[in-house]
């Protein structure tokens, strides 16, 4: 672990930085990796790396936080907290994913029908602004209205720099169950039970096609009989149907998802046997997929391919929040109108009203869930651009939910400042951008810019 005075020699050496250079552009991170997915018109922008910025600072296991740097990886950080006992009180699924990207943007995993999304388990932000100012919100301090809006904000309010977040204890097995269903409305009832019961540690599930859901219930243990491993031969997701009861270590268990990008590796051939083999152990992982994608969006291979087929794809990678009460009606709408299985579901507790996010605002009290599909829709006939993406928009707005940011938007600019809150923002932006020096959020997130 690095030490508070080398996070401060960091920041030393950054504003050294900001003072010498001559703000002539935009605003940009400059990022390796990254977990947007989404198309971006790369205009002129002053690109800044905080790539050193990477560091578990320090963690407190009475206390249960963690104080760690932006850029530090989800897989660098639960891979310190765990060798201390603990871990992040939410770790997203990707191991490439960034503290601070997690909170400018929205964070969820199995641990969230407790814990809330990453942005409800933190307790300060060290935010870059985007003037050069570098300043510490908490939930009760002069910077509280950034604390509670920069999350959604997608590096337009500033960078974090440094962040304090809630940790839980762990223990070095996770027993879990995959109890199937044939009926949606059974299957979210039987999802809200197990998220009331006290001995749930982690609940998700996997939709399958109509009348195959699969809900996953998994606590914490100290022992098992025998322990899966899923970083190469096997597949996780299909586990689901053929191992009613499933034990994996801890850290197996927070990367089940990783090996194969949930189930996305199918694309690029990774699940075949062959292929696995020949790619090995250390490259079945959301980094390779990454690539492989950044690479096929600059070149246009599968683009190429639909064309000589005759059809016309739309890739449709979202994740949404649909409240409980209306997540059947929802899967019936993606089941039908898109198409796209299997669908990740994964519950989030209900919103606290005391602590209010301006720009993901979900009603207090209300249990959400979180569909996350992720494919290609092909169709014989041509549509406008976004079209299926606009009727998961249509509906998401209609039954009272939000959607998440990180993937491609086609939203109009009075829905979007409806949906997000932007007279909110607007207020924020005024105070911590006041010479627009990063780009506004719709502009960034529908202008793809």
């Amino acid at each position: 672990m690095a030490a508070a005075d080398d996070h401060a020699a960091r920041l030393d050496r950054l504003r050294a930085m900001l003072a010498a250079a001559q703000p002539s552009a935009p605003l940009g991170l400059a990022k390796r990796t990254s977990n947007l997915f989404r198309d971006r018109t790369e205009g002129r922008k002053q690109r800044l790396d905080l790539g050193e910025f990477r560091h578990v600072l320090r963690i407190d296991t009475t206390a249960r936080w963690v104080d760690v740097e932006g850029l530090c990886t989800y897989e660098a950080l639960a891979d310190a907290t765990l060798a201390v006992g603990q871990m992040p009180a939410v770790v997203p699924q990707l191991k490439t994913i960034t503290i601070g990207g997690a909170a400018a943007g929205v964070g969820i995993e199995a641990t969230s029908f407790r814990a809330g999304l990453v942005h409800d388990t933190l307790l300060e932000i060290e935010v870059l602004l985007p003037g050069g100012e570098i300043v510490v919100a908490t939930p009760d301090n002069a910077h509280r209205d950034l604390f509670y809006g920069f999350p959604n904000s997608y590096g337009t309010l500033g960078y974090a720099l440094r962040l304090k977040a809630r940790t839980r204890p762990v223990k070095r097995f996770v027993r879990v169950e995959h109890r199937p269903f044939a009926d949606a409305a059974t299957f979210f009832a039987a999802l809200d039970a197990a998220c009331a019961d006290t001995a749930s540690d982690f609940v998700d599930g996997v939709v399958f096609g109509r009348g195959d859901h699969v809900l996953s219930v998994a606590r914490f243990v100290d022992d098992a009989p025998q322990v899966s491993d899923y970083t190469f031969e096997r597949i996780y997701y299909r586990s689901l149907k053929t191992t009613p009861v499933d034990h994996l270590s801890a850290r197996g268990y927070l990367w089940r998802w990783d090996t194969d990008w949930f189930w996305c590796s199918k694309n690029v051939g990774a699940q075949h046997p062959l292929v696995r083999r020949l790619l090995g152990r250390e490259r079945l992982n959301s980094r390779t997929y990454t690539k492989i994608m950044r690479l096929n969006s600059r070149f246009g291979f599968t683009r190429a391919w639909a064309r000589l087929r005759g059809v016309h794809p739309e890739s449709v990678i979202q994740d949404v929040d649909i409240p409980l009460p209306r997540a059947a009606e929802f899967l019936d709408f993606l089941l039908a109108e898109i198409g796209i299985v299997p669908v990740w579901v994964c519950p989030i507790r209900p919103a606290d009203p005391a602590h209010a996010f301006a720009l993901y605002p979900l009603t207090p009290g209300v249990r959400y869930v979180n569909f996350g599909f992720w494919d290609v829709v092909n169709s014989r006939e041509p549509h406008p651009p976004g079209h299926f993406n606009r009727l998961v928009e249509r509906k998401v707005i209609e039954l009272g939910g939000i959607k998440s940011l990180y993937s491609e938007s086609y939203f109009p600019r009075d829905e979007f400042d409806r949906a997000y809150a932007m007279e909110r923002y607007r207020a924020l932006k005024a105070r911590y951008d006041p010479q627009h020096r990063a780009l506004d959020l719709y502009d960034k997130v529908v202008g793809r810019r």
